[in-house]
């Protein structure tokens, strides 16, 4: 069974729709978005956190789609250009405004569908979080596991609940290892390949609702970045772990491709 690995991150996207921020018209989203210094952090938090990991992943064979607006500024239009001219997995796709936002969500995703495929495992991914280097393998090899689940239903939520909450607070790190259940990074949506559906289809806090799920609570799989850019600034219902502050750092190299120190250099920088 032929599994692709499809995800959607939104960068700056202007759209009046599909996030907790709300504003009334175009205008005041994309001052909104597209405010200088909101750009710089972003440019931080998805090139320092999201991307390193997103560059060693274990399995290559996934697409991430970058979607955006084709007014977004320079120079960050260009650098997106270039990322993705050199990262063969990332496409970019640039989408006027729309109001229904899960439209343009589809509209971004639909031309990378594989309709060859026997299977779609569709991940959103915000552009300041992170997935572990073995995501896209691990959830091939665990949806292999539970596929009668998908079979039954067409569709199946696979969820690592094993992370760290990164808060940056004055320029400052905090790392808080959590088990949280469905907070929508390293969650998998699994649709057949003509399904109109994107993992945005779902609210990941209720999908529960629409489908089976699997949650996976080991090993360590994610980053949850929480600050003043935050769409939603909650750390959010989950369950402590334990780890001592120095395998705490090794994990974060090993298993994100992150180094505690330059990335509090940065945030100081730029927070």
């Amino acid at each position: 069974m032929r599994v692709q690995m499809l995800g959607l991150c939104r960068f700056s996207y202007v759209g009046l729709r599909g996030y907790q921020v709300e504003h009334q018209s175009y205008e005041e989203r994309r001052a909104y978005l597209y405010d200088p210094e909101r750009l710089a952090r972003r440019w931080f938090w998805f090139t320092e956190i999201a991307l390193p990991a997103w560059r060693a992943q274990t399995d290559p064979d996934f697409t991430l789609v970058v979607m955006t607006g084709p007014d977004l500024p320079e120079p960050y239009l260009s650098r997106l250009r270039d990322l993705a001219a050199g990262m063969p997995q990332l496409k970019l796709e640039l989408v006027p405004p729309m109001e229904r936002h899960l439209a343009a969500c589809r509209a971004a995703i639909a031309p990378h569908a594989d309709p060859s495929a026997d299977v779609i495992g569709h991940f959103r991914h915000d552009d300041d979080d992170a997935v572990a280097v073995d995501y896209i393998e691990a959830a091939r090899k665990d949806f292999r596991r539970v596929k009668g689940l998908w079979k039954n239903e067409g569709k199946l939520s696979l969820d690592y609940s094993r992370g760290l909450m990164m808060r940056f607070e004055n320029g400052k790190m905090q790392l808080t290892p959590r088990i949280c259940h469905n907070m929508g990074v390293a969650l998998t949506v699994f649709l057949s390949p003509d399904a109109e559906e994107t993992a945005l289809h779902y609210d990941h806090s209720k999908i529960a609702t629409w489908m089976p799920g699997v949650a996976v609570t080991r090993p360590l799989m994610f980053i949850r970045s929480i600050h003043g850019d935050s769409d939603s600034g909650a750390m959010g219902p989950g369950l402590p772990w334990q780890i001592d502050a120095d395998a705490l750092d090794r994990q974060l190299t090993k298993r994100f491709e992150l180094r505690r120190q330059k990335l509090e250099r940065l945030a100081r920088n730029i927070l």
